[in-house]
């Protein structure tokens, strides 16, 4: 029975492979066959997405402008160039290029075709503004509450007929609204272009992003500085959707009165004076109904959100704080910038990299060899696989610093293989059958790789954080294949190996087996106490106690070695006395 059982485990381990490389290739093909992007493309593809180095994109020059005129300082607009890349790549590897030129213009590279998500993403460029609501065509349907605490959804309430009055006395005085803003207001298209630049000290008419309300708003509170941060997640109470901001201490006190004004509008049920408005762009991307005072900055923005929408929102209240305003001046299709010729290099100089690991396995290991192939081979096609997913999950685009590292990787792997081999022969070396040898090495190596592997894991981890993005793919695909490897390490080349040493050709030690205990000098244990005992009849017995001793336990290379050194010394010694 205890035979058996490391062949069942063996067995049960590389079935849960088959099915982990199932399940990533089924997830993939949601991608291909299930879900399409907004153009009715495939979400997903079969082929990894290259980046812009490898694959050309798309150019799109933005020209600053500021309230005055004035030319922008180059602090304004290196903050704005971070604050777009975050918005084109929140993930960090999607290896967009963007750059500043000539004081006053962004250049935004993305790899590929620029679908309208990424298009209105980088071109949603408009100082984010917090603006009461006066007036509205629509009720809502999204509210602002405490963050952490349950508030009920509002009831939908009609919208109040603006009634001019005296001169305003805070935002959300109706005698912002004129008749004249009135009429705009009905005659105003949402399908028309808007003001990115607004005034921020008059009333502003604006359309729901998708259009399906009209807002008078009063003129601008706060903007989207005040955000240190927003994250979309789950209410505790309800499981809802929320979008959870963190304001800086200026937002939370001049917030604080805000929710203190229109909670009290509320109250006395002067909807839609209740709403607040987030513009962007000149369009409203949020007017929730402010249900509590809020006086610890942290709001929270409740509605019909799905996962999506709720996320969608969290990023273009976090990343809509740009110190400037643009105007896209280009929008033109770059070519590769090392193109295809180059990575064809690449990938010759991994497989000539493959080529001398396959060749030293083969001369080194003989039939084990094969073994590291099929290991780099089972690595290479769950890499890929994620790759594919990651694409389409996270937008991550392999560069040819992502191919370097996935070609160094090839080393890295062969080197944890060749750890335990090694150490499998040592074992075999002092005496150890091939089963026990394979067990024993296991226990000997995984330690030894698991150190190794986590250092390389820091490393990646490290230059990601710390390298310019350029460099950031060969941190990333390093990072991952290093995982990857100790994946496999353990559930591929030991479940393997505990199979093949239950073989005949393996588990007899064939002389092309790369396991012959004769060819890698094994010393049997029998064999070293029939020379000893041999030794003993010369009459050196304290000697040889000592030699005896040491052959009975485990022994070591080293000890192996001094056993035979003292073995012949001992048939020296003999000879001498028998000729004298």
């Amino acid at each position: 029975m205890a035979s058996t059982s490391p062949t069942r485990h063996a067995w049960r381990v590389l079935l849960g492979l088959l099915i982990v490389t199932a399940v990533l290739f089924g997830i993939n093909s949601l991608g291909v066959y299930v879900f399409k992007t907004d153009a009715g493309e495939p979400a997903s593809s079969w082929a990894p997405e290259l980046a812009l180095d490898l694959q050309g994109g798309t150019q799109i020059i933005l020209q600053a402008t500021t309230p005055d005129g004035s030319a922008p300082s180059s602090d304004q607009l290196n903050q704005a160039a971070s604050i777009i890349r975050q918005r084109v790549d929140a993930s960090g590897v999607a290896e967009a290029d963007i750059t500043t030129e000539g004081g006053r213009n962004i250049v935004v590279q993305i790899p590929g075709p620029a679908d309208k998500a990424t298009r209105d993403r980088i071109q949603a460029s408009a100082k984010l503004e917090f603006r009461a609501v006066l007036a509205a065509t629509a009720p809502s349907t999204e509210f602002i509450g405490e963050d952490g605490k349950s508030t009920p959804y509002p009831t939908p309430a009609e919208t109040l007929e603006a009634t001019p009055t005296a001169t305003p006395t805070d935002a959300s005085d109706l005698a912002w609204v004129t008749p004249k803003l009135e009429a705009e207001l009905m005659a105003f298209d949402c399908n028309a272009e808007q003001d990115e630049n607004p005034p921020e000290d008059e009333p502003l008419i604006a359309c729901e992003s998708d259009g399906s309300a009209k807002y008078i708003l009063g003129p601008m509170e706060l903007d989207g500085t005040v955000i240190n941060d927003a994250t979309a997640g789950r209410e505790q109470q309800s499981g809802k959707w929320t979008v959870n901001l963190s304001l800086n201490g200026h937002g939370t006190k001049v917030f604080g009165e805000i929710s203190q004004r229109l909670n009290a509008n509320r109250i006395a049920k002067l909807s839609p004076r209740d709403q607040f408005a987030f513009v962007l762009d000149g369009k409203v991307i949020s007017a929730p109904v402010m249900q509590a005072t809020i006086l610890n900055g942290k709001p929270s923005i409740s509605g019909n959100f799905t996962q999506e929408s709720s996320k969608a929102l969290a990023d273009q209240l976090r990343y809509g704080a740009l110190p400037l305003s643009f105007s896209v001046q280009s929008s033109d299709t770059v070519s590769a910038t090392l193109g295809s010729q180059q990575l064809q290099y690449g990938l010759i100089a991994g497989l000539i990299g493959l080529g001398l690991v396959a060749l030293y396995s083969l001369i080194s290991y003989r039939a084990l060899g094969w073994v590291i192939m099929a290991s780099i081979a089972v690595m290479g096609v769950l890499t890929y696989i994620i790759i594919a997913i990651l694409a389409w999950r996270m937008g991550f685009r392999l560069s040819l610093a992502g191919v370097a590292g996935l070609i160094v990787s090839i080393g890295f792997t062969a080197d944890s293989f060749i750890v335990y081999f090694e150490r499998i022969r040592d074992e075999l070396r002092d005496g150890k059958s091939i089963t026990a040898s394979v067990e024993d090495g296991w226990d000997r190596a995984k330690r030894t790789i698991y150190i190794s592997k986590s250092i390389n894991i820091l490393a990646a981890v490290v230059l990601f954080i710390l390298a310019d993005a350029t460099v950031k793919g060969f941190a990333f695909t390093l990072g991952l294949t290093t995982l990857i490897d100790v994946f496999i390490f353990v559930i591929f080349t030991h479940p393997v190996m505990q199979l093949l040493a239950r073989t005949r050709f393996f588990g007899g030690g064939h002389k092309l087996s790369g396991l012959d205990p004769e060819s890698l000098g094994a010393v049997y244990r029998g064999r070293v106490q029939y020379r000893q005992a041999s030794i003993a009849s010369t009459g050196r017995a304290a000697r040889n106690k000592g030699a005896r001793g040491e052959a009975e336990k485990r022994q070591t290379i080293a000890e192996r070695k001094r056993a035979e050194a003292l073995a012949a010394q001992g048939s020296a010694d003999a000879g001498k006395d028998s000729d004298s």
